[in-house]
């Protein structure tokens, strides 16, 4: 009784009951769990000195942190934990533009709290392995722990063009799994669909520069590096790569919407349009959804019976949740 009156007490001193800070909180949060798991799997191959089993490790430790992060705030934030699904979300009306950068900032902080966390974790690793020296090339190199770079065969475009590509594909899944018109998944499984989602398209194209999808996951943690003694070449390695994976996923993001678009959610059956929002469904609508637009002050139901106006309530219009799925998802590699 006595934890239980002290938990009390201190939920009713530090309850924030502000909306946005709430998502805001969440996100952090989902996201630094995210990274934290995606990091320390990786540092394992600096750890074990880079073995092939450890590179499997890696990709599935990043798919894995994807579901943690996705059941760890996709009730609250949507867990998006990555600005090119932000976006996504955006560009179909299920998340306010607004929002946008406030959750792009929150992303980024998550990333880079988690890299410090990782840092401190394997403090040690690091500074066997680097002999002493945090260099960013070379075979003591430590900083694609932290970062993605591409392989030494890889240009700039060829990188840019599969970081297009990569993204495009995640987000053109994404949208079929929260798609109720389409197969959706089982309710509470989300996560681990998606997981698996990531884990295939690192195996499948992670050689070249490892796959980030995520501007937050990338430039986080190197923003990190740069501090922490990393210095300015986690921005010139790579022939200045570093811009890369913060504007090529974002790009790849709106491909993948409108391909869905026009590939999929265009060519349903055509219904009502306030059918269509109140399904949730992911394709794009001329019609406001929020719980503040105004309707008649009665509407009939399905058997004839006047009900009230807004019945059953609709969402918050402030909510950054899908209306069909409160999740999503982020990817790093």
């Amino acid at each position: 009784m006595g934890t239980t009156s002290c938990l009390t007490r201190v939920q009713g001193l530090l309850r924030i009951r502000n909306q946005l800070v709430r998502e805001c909180l969440a996100e952090v949060l989902a996201t630094f769990v995210m990274m934290t798991i995606t990091l320390a799997s990786a540092a394992q191959k600096i750890a074990f000195f880079e073995t092939k089993g450890n590179l499997i490790t890696s990709y599935l430790g990043g798919a894995l942190g994807v579901m943690a992060g996705i059941y760890t705030a996709g009730g609250i934030s949507g867990a998006h934990m990555n600005p090119a699904f932000s976006l996504a979300m955006c560009l179909i009306g299920q998340f306010p533009w607004w929002k946008f950068p406030i959750f792009v900032v929150v992303q980024i902080v998550g990333s880079f709290i988690s890299a410090a966390a990782v840092y401190v974790l394997y403090y040690d690793a690091i500074w066997h392995h680097s002999n002493g020296t945090l260099t960013v090339t070379g075979p003591q190199e430590t900083a694609s722990i932290f970062a993605t770079y591409p392989a030494d065969f890889v240009s700039v475009a060829n990188g840019f063009l599969d970081q297009v590509i990569g993204t495009g594909v995640l987000i053109v899944v994404v949208m079929g799994i929260m798609d109720p018109r389409n197969k959706p998944v089982p309710k509470g499984l989300e996560p681990v669909v998606v997981a698996l989602l990531v884990l295939s398209i690192e195996c499948s194209m992670g050689a070249n520069c490892g796959c980030p999808l995520n501007p937050a996951r990338d430039i986080g943690p190197r923003l990190f590096t740069y501090l922490a003694g990393w210095g300015p070449e986690v921005f010139s390695r790579g022939n200045g790569w570093w811009w890369v994976p913060l504007v090529a996923p974002l790009l790849g993001a709106a491909v993948g919407t409108y391909l869905y678009q026009l590939f999929v959610a265009f060519h349903y059956p055509a219904e009502d349009s306030k059918d269509l929002a109140e399904q949730g469904s992911i394709v794009l609508v001329n019609t406001a959804i929020g719980a503040d637009i105004g309707t008649s002050p009665k509407e009939k139901d399905s058997a004839g019976e006047t009900v009230p106006a807004q019945y059953p309530p609709s969402p918050s219009a402030s909510s950054t949740v899908p209306r069909t799925v409160t999740f999503t998802p982020l990817k790093e590699s």
